[in-house]
């Protein structure tokens, strides 16, 4: 599988080469760059998504900040968190986590209200609280 690092630098590798497009709503956020939203997925209260970056099917995005090179995976829920240089995969809820960076969030992962800043590798089905 390799560092964390490899997986981000495959995954920035592979968001470069991205194609816009956006099959989801967005209210009253900002979206800059290279960004793919998925159908059925709602950026919405403020958020700021930069590209490259790519939210799955199915999310809830509200007063975020995404990216850049950040891949989230289908029926996520983030709120209120800022994430960079990350992958989050499907089925994870982040709410109020303060600032996220250069992390490997597994599936099925709860966290909340984590500290302002952190790094973070969490294998699925796992559940933090700070």
């Amino acid at each position: 599988m390799g560092s964390l690092e490899d997986i981000l630098d495959a995954n920035r590798l592979i968001l470069d080469d991205l194609r816009a497009e956006s099959k989801g709503r967005i209210e009253n956020s900002v979206i800059k760059g290279k960004v793919h939203i998925g159908s059925g997925s709602t950026i919405k209260k403020g958020s700021v998504i930069n590209g490259p970056a790519t939210i799955g099917k199915k999310c809830t995005l509200s007063s975020v900040r995404i990216g850049p090179h950040t891949s989230i995976g289908d029926n996520c829920q983030i709120i209120g968190t800022e994430i960079k240089n990350s992958i989050v995969m499907e089925n994870t809820r982040i709410v109020k986590a303060g600032k996220i960076a250069e992390s490997l969030i597994g599936k099925n992962v709860v966290i909340e209200k984590g500290p302002p800043k952190g790094k973070f590798i969490i294998g699925d089905n796992s559940t933090v609280k700070l």
